[in-house]
């Protein structure tokens, strides 16, 4: 026979499985909290339906909303001046969720030819297996993107500045193109970030982030936003996040919102790094080219200076001669220098997006975009900017 303490009772393990609510006060924390419940309980089946039918308000079940994901993506639609976003459990959800939500059998989608590697494989590869043609086409060049326009054309995406070699579209004539043809245009801000340029103030219909980059900052979170003008478009896009199940974690999108707290400041110091590490490296016997946005040989430095609002931005790419030997061989002699296939991070990443974002491509086409195997994306980060202009001298010395 079992000894029991006299205190205790019998069903003490039935009185420890019940749920009870934490103790309330008058004071509040002054950190969110992290609320990773799954699921949430109502008081009586009729406020459940009105609950899902929106008459009040409450969460019921973390796939269809959780109270982190809707604190993130209310911060994220202050900064970009928009309203009821959605968080994904990643940039590439949240391209996934506009796209299928908007798009049927039958329609055409217009991309930019130098998005992100997935990006750039959903709509050739994944998008037409669905019946949805897609042609990729140069977005600073908006004449050509008139050019590509069908009649069953019903949406465009592009990034404000490409990956990985850094060309500002022309979201002026962009804009007007596609407000013309009543086409919806959606923008992956993510290399912009809303503190150089705005879709949906500047026109456009949809803005995508992929949160995982420089909104949280430390490489510790994989997320992504979108939100839309239009509620009708709002709401299709959440149905079929909702429906698949693109869910965020409430813990990731509490450290994004974590993350949140210093992007300015992250932002400011990173793209001060960024210029001197790009005037430096273009300087540098080694490097056959520097592309910058903040430089005055950058193409499209004129549209820059319009569209960011004098913001340079922390990317930068260049290209080393030699090839793949040359590349292996500055990597190789800097192991200080985070090599890694990501950007947005607190410390400095290199990418070489021949072997990484871009090597779905073949070479024929990476060449025709300007990535050949000496091609570098450097994601500059907020470290002492003598010390980071030092690790690449010594990388460059060993080429």
């Amino acid at each position: 026979m079992a000894d029991n303490h006299p205190n205790q009772p019998e069903t003490l393990v039935e009185t420890l499985v019940r749920r009870a609510s934490l103790p309330e006060g008058v004071s509040r924390p002054l950190v969110t909290p992290l609320q990773p419940s799954v699921v949430y309980a109502s008081p009586s089946p009729d406020v459940l339906d009105a609950q899902y039918s929106g008459e009040v308000p409450g969460y019921t079940y973390a796939r269809e909303g959780h109270p982190n994901a809707d604190l993130l993506a209310l911060k994220i639609d202050m900064l970009e001046q928009a309203r009821g976003g959605l968080i994904t459990g990643s940039g590439m959800a949240a391209i996934t969720a506009v796209l299928m939500s908007l798009l049927k059998s039958g329609d055409h989608v217009i991309g930019g030819n130098q998005l992100y590697g997935r990006s750039l494989r959903l709509m050739t590869r994944e998008l037409p297996r669905y019946g949805i043609g897609a042609d990729l086409i140069d977005p600073t060049d908006a004449a050509a993107i008139a050019a590509a326009i069908r009649p069953e054309t019903k949406l465009i995406l592009v990034e404000v500045i490409s990956n990985p070699t850094l060309r500002i579209a022309d979201m002026k004539a962009i804009v007007a193109l596609a407000q013309g043809r009543g086409i919806l245009l959606a923008v992956d801000n993510t290399f912009a970030t809303p503190l150089a340029y705005r879709p949906l103030q500047a026109g456009a219909d949809i803005v995508i982030h992929s949160v995982t980059k420089l909104l949280a900052g430390h490489s510790d979170v994989t997320l992504g936003y979108a939100t839309a003008r239009q509620a009708e478009h709002r709401t299709a896009i959440r149905e079929f996040a909702v429906t698949t199940g693109l869910t965020p974690s409430p813990y990731e999108c509490w450290l994004a919102e974590r993350g949140l707290y210093t992007f300015p400041l992250r932002r400011d110091r990173a793209e001060a790094n960024a210029r001197q590490l790009a005037d430096m490296l273009a300087d540098h016997p080694s490097v056959a080219r520097v592309i910058y946005p903040g430089r005055a040989d950058h193409p499209d430095r004129a549209r820059a200076r319009t569209l960011l609002q004098g913001r340079d931005g922390n990317m930068l790419s260049f290209e080393i001669r030699g090839g793949r030997a040359a590349a292996n061989q500055l990597v190789k002699s800097a192991p200080q220098l985070v090599f890694a296939p990501t950007l947005g991070d607190v410390g400095t990443v290199v990418a070489h997006p021949a072997s990484s974002s871009h090597r779905a491509l073949t070479p024929e086409a990476r060449t025709a975009l300007g990535i050949t195997e000496g091609f570098f994306r450097v994601s500059v980060g907020i470290e002492e900017v003598d010390l980071l202009i030092s690790d690449f001298k010594e990388a460059l010395r060993a080429v």
